[in-house]
C-alpha cells in the first residue's frame, strides 16, 4: 500500500466580494462549506488510495514484462496522480451540483472564479481548466465500489463522534442517525427514443452506411450507390408509415411500407458485411490505426449481429399481427442493459431504463442504493438485500425501523425484519390490515414520513443523475447514479446546522 504525501495547496487567488445577491453568496457558502466536508471526512484519501495502489500495480506488472527492475513511484509522479484525483472529485461534484453536462460546464468552470476556487485551479500563475473530455475521463477514473466506499466514509464522520470533543468530524450540530429508513424505488430512464419496431431499422441503416462511409474516406471500395441515398430511403418509408396513421386500410399500408424497409435492409446488411470484410483484410492500406478500424468493424458486427431478431420483431408485430413478449424485445441496438419497467403512474406508466432502489435516513441522507443491471422482479425482493448491505458497509448495523410502500410488503420481508429485530411500518397490501395498522400512531407518523420519499428520490433524478440519464451504457448510468448520490449527500450535509463551537470559531 502507497503511503499518501502530505498536500501543499497552491498559493489561490482572493475571491471577488458580490455584494446585492443573496444567491450567489448562498451557492458560495454553500461550495466552502462542501470543500471543508470534503477534507474533514477524509473521502479524497479513499479514493486517492486505490489509485496510487492501481498504478503501482500496473507499474509493476509491466515491469516485470520487460525483465526490469522494480522501482517505486516517485514523489514527483506520485504528487501529481494526488493532484489529479482531487481534481476529479471536485470537478465531478462541482458539475453535478451545477446541474450541466460536460460542455457547458467546462465553459462555466473557465469564466467562474468561485468554480475554480472549489476546484482548486484558481493559481496565481496560471489556470488550466479540464476540456469536456478531461471532465469525462475524470468521472470514469473510479469504479462504482469506490465511489460507494466514499459515501460510506463520509456518513461515517457524520454519525461517529470524535474521542476527544465528543463531535462529529464534520462538526454538524448533531450527529446524524440510521435508526430510521426509508425505502422506495424507481426507474432511471435511458437515453433512447421511444423503441418503435420500424425506427430500429432506421437506427440500423444510418449506423451501417455512416461506418459504410467512414470505410469507402480510407479509398476502401465496393460496387454501391452513395451510403447517404440509403439513410435518405429509410427515412422517406419512416415519414410513409408516420403518416398512414388514422387513414382508410391503415394496416395494409404499414405491411406493405414494412415489406419495402425489409428489402431495404437486405441491401444494406450486404453492402455493411462487404465493406466489413474490406477492412479486415486491408486495414494496413488506409490511415486508420488497429484499434480505429476494430471500432469499426465491431460498430458494423453490433448491428449485423442483432438485425435478423429486430426484422423479425417488427415482422411479428406489424405483418403478423402477433405479441411479443417483453423479455424478448429489442429495446434499443446500442444498449442490451435496457428494460421495459411497468410503472402504471400518470405521464409514465410505462418507461424504458433500468430499476433504481433508494433508502434514505430521517435527514434525508441516502443510506443505500443500487441500480438494478437485470430486470427486478418486484420491490419485495430488494429490500432484505439493502438491509444486508447496510450490515456489510456499516459494521453490522441494523436501522431500529424500516418504513416502506406497499410494493415492498411481503410476508417474507415481514418474517425477515422480525429476525433481525427492525420494527415493520411497511405498508400493507391488505385494505383490512391497512385500516388496522393506521390505529397505531407510530406507523402513521413514519409512513407520513415516507411521503417525503417520494421527493427525495425526485431531486436525485432531476437535479443530480438527470432524467433521462445521459450515459450510453449501464455502466455509465450506474457510475452516474453513485457519483448523484455521493454528491446529494454532501449537498445535505453542508445544509444541516454546524455545531455551535464552530459557529463560535467562525464568529471569532
Amino acid at each position: 500500500m502507497s503511503k499518501i504525501l502530505p498536500f501543499q495547496n497552491e498559493l489561490q487567488g482572493a475571491l471577488p466580494v458580490v455584494i446585492g445577491n443573496a444567491e450567489y453568496n448562498n451557492f458560495k457558502a454553500l461550495l466552502f462549506r462542501i470543500s471543508e466536508i470534503i477534507e474533514l471526512s477524509g473521502i479524497e484519501k479513499q479514493a486517492i488510495q486505490y489509485i496510487l495502489d492501481d498504478v503501482t500495480q500496473d507499474s509493476l506488472k509491466f515491469e516485470e514484462q520487460k525483465g526490469k527492475i522494480t522501482t517505486p513511484l516517485s514523489e514527483q509522479m506520485q504528487m501529481s496522480i494526488q493532484e489529479k484525483v482531487r481534481l476529479a472529485i471536485r470537478v465531478t461534484i462541482a458539475r453535478k451540483l451545477t446541474k450541466q453536462s460536460y460542455r457547458p460546464f467546462s465553459v462555466r468552470l473557465a469564466e467562474s472564479q468561485l468554480l475554480q476556487h472549489f476546484c482548486l485551479i484558481d493559481r496565481i500563475d496560471k489556470i488550466k481548466v479540464p476540456s469536456k473530455s478531461s471532465l469525462e475521463r475524470y468521472e470514469k477514473m473510479f469504479p462504482e465500489k469506490i465511489i460507494r466506499e466514499m459515501n460510506t466514509i463520509l456518513l461515517k464522520a457524520a454519525i461517529l463522534p470524535e474521542i476527544e470533543t465528543e463531535e462529529n468530524r464534520l462538526m454538524l450540530e448533531g450527529s446524524i442517525s440510521l435508526d430510521e429508513y426509508f425505502a422506495d424505488s424507481t426507474a432511471i430512464k435511458a437515453n433512447i427514443h421511444y423503441p418503435v419496431d420500424w425506427v430500429l431499422l432506421r437506427d440500423a441503416t444510418r449506423t451501417i452506411m455512416k461506418a459504410v462511409k467512414l470505410i469507402r474516406a480510407q479509398g476502401l471500395k465496393n460496387r454501391m450507390v452513395d451510403p447517404a441515398d440509403f439513410i435518405k430511403a429509410i427515412n422517406k418509408l419512416c415519414i410513409e408509415m408516420t403518416h398512414t396513421k388514422g387513414k382508410k386500410d391503415s394496416k395494409k399500408k404499414r405491411k406493405k411500407i414494412y415489406r419495402l424497409m425489409k428489402q431495404l435492409l437486405r441491401k444494406v446488411a450486404l453492402h455493411g458485411l462487404k465493406h466489413q470484410e474490406l477492412l479486415e483484410n486491408r486495414w494496413e492500406e488506409t490511415n486508420l490505426t488497429k484499434k480505429e478500424a476494430n471500432f469499426i468493424i465491431a460498430r458494423i458486427d453490433n448491428i449485423l449481429t442483432q438485425l435478423p431478431e429486430a426484422v423479425r420483431q417488427g415482422h411479428e408485430r406489424i405483418i403478423g399481427e402477433r405479441f411479443v413478449k417483453n423479455n424478448e424485445k429489442i429495446l434499443s441496438l446500442y444498449d442490451k442493459n435496457i428494460h421495459v419497467i411497468v410503472r402504471g403512474k400518470a405521464g409514465a406508466k410505462i418507461e424504458f431504463g433500468n430499476t433504481l432502489f433508494l433508502a434514505e435516513q430521517a435527514d434525508g441522507v441516502i443510506l443505500d442504493w443500487k441500480l438494478y443491471q437485470d430486470k427486478v422482479p418486484a420491490d419485495s425482493k430488494i429490500l432484505k438485500e439493502s438491509i444486508e448491505r447496510l450490515e456489510k458497509e456499516y459494521d453490522n448495523y441494523t436501522p431500529h425501523s424500516a418504513t416502506t410502500d406497499r410494493g415492498f410488503f411481503s410476508k417474507t420481508n415481514q418474517k425477515f425484519l422480525n429476525r433481525k429485530g427492525i420494527k415493520d411500518y411497511m405498508c400493507p397490501k391488505s385494505v383490512k390490515e391497512l385500516k388496522e395498522r393506521l390505529q397505531e400512531n407510530d406507523f402513521c407518523e413514519h409512513q407520513k414520513r415516507r411521503a417525503q420519499t417520494e421527493g427525495r428520490i425526485g431531486i436525485i433524478k432531476n437535479s443530480f443523475s438527470g432524467n433521462p440519464s445521459k450515459g450510453k451504457s449501464f455502466n455509465s448510468r450506474n457510475l452516474s447514479t453513485a457519483w448523484s448520490v455521493l454528491s446529494h449527500n454532501l449537498w445535505v450535509l453542508a445544509r444541516l446546522p454546524e455545531a455551535d463551537a464552530r459557529k463560535k470559531e467562525q464568529a471569532a
